[in-house]
């Protein structure tokens, strides 16, 4: 039903064609660069495993899915969309590229001039995990927010940049290239616990206000105004809109206090289950380690 009511937003806004274009040259490059001309690139270049694959692939799936798709639609008009939006997008979409993108390339992007130095400093554990973090609450700063949705090209830059850093704090836990991988499966785990308390300030501020915080979502022209950096001009020019609700059916001030909930507890999934992955390889590898009885015969 949502969906439907969505519709008078017309197919260029739902399905967003030009940015669907945008991912499917994305994956393209990626064929060609790890496959058929990754000698030009290195003359010992493997090819990247299924897994590789599957998790590149499926990295371009989801960005259109949180980009492309009506949720990135939906995220302008709500802020449990925006929530959701903004889960996969920082926190799964990060890892699936870095375990997409083959080894070869990730030491090719840390030995270029120019950004050596700047990877070299993000992406140790300290800096990344602050950084990411920090900036994630800045933006959900009223002002920061509100500035951000009203001006296209803020919105673009904000975006880009929270986006970078967070690949740079997933980077410790996931990094094909070991030498910048936490090491200790237990450092690993307390850097995943780090995170999890440091987004929960931006949380609670949304879960616990008791007035509409964003004018995006409570003030009608603000929310307009919004809404045209996914609609077209025209189309919204030709539309009578009263305000989020007439889509949602839900009172702004509980849509907010959701968004935040959702966002914690899609939050604690991702963790828990990255968690659970830490956790398993961890026994795995100290099963692999300790001695075998000796036989008494």
């Amino acid at each position: 039903m949502f969906l439907g009511k969505l519709e008078i937003f017309g197919f260029r806004a739902l399905w967003s064609p030009y940015y669907l274009l945008f991912i499917l040259a994305l994956a393209l490059l990626y064929y060609f660069v790890t496959g058929p001309y990754r000698h030009k690139f290195s003359k010992d270049a493997p090819a990247p495993d299924r897994s590789q694959q599957i998790f590149f692939y499926a990295s371009m799936v989801l960005l259109y899915v949180i980009k492309g798709s009506p949720v990135d639609l939906m995220s302008h008009i709500s802020l449990m969309a925006h929530m959701v939006q903004m889960a996969f997008y920082y926190l799964v979409f990060p890892i699936f590229v870095i375990l997409g993108i083959p080894k070869w390339i990730w030491e090719r992007v840390f030995r270029a001039k120019g950004i050596n130095v700047f990877l070299n400093i993000f992406t140790k554990p300290l800096v990344a995990i602050f950084l990411f973090n920090g900036l994630f609450s800045i933006y959900h700063i009223p002002a920061v927010l509100d500035y951000s949705k009203g001006n296209e090209v803020a919105h673009a830059v904000i975006s880009t940049v929270i986006l970078i850093a967070a690949f740079c704090m997933w980077w410790p836990l996931f990094s094909p290239l070991k030498e910048r991988q936490i090491q200790q499966s237990l450092y690993k785990i307390f850097y995943i616990f780090a995170n999890g308390v440091l987004i929960t300030p931006a949380c609670g501020l949304i879960i616990f206000a008791d007035t509409p915080l964003y004018a995006t979502y409570s003030d009608v022209q603000a929310w307009v105004d919004a809404l045209t950096l996914c609609v077209p001009v025209e189309v919204l020019q030709g539309l009578s809109l009263s305000g989020p609700e007439l889509f949602t059916g839900i009172k702004i001030l509980y849509d907010q206090q959701a968004g935040g909930i959702i966002m914690k507890i899609l939050q604690e999934i991702i963790y828990g289950i990255i968690l659970g992955y830490i956790f398993f390889n961890w026994y795995r590898k100290e099963n692999r380690t300790i001695d075998p009885i000796p036989n008494q015969s």
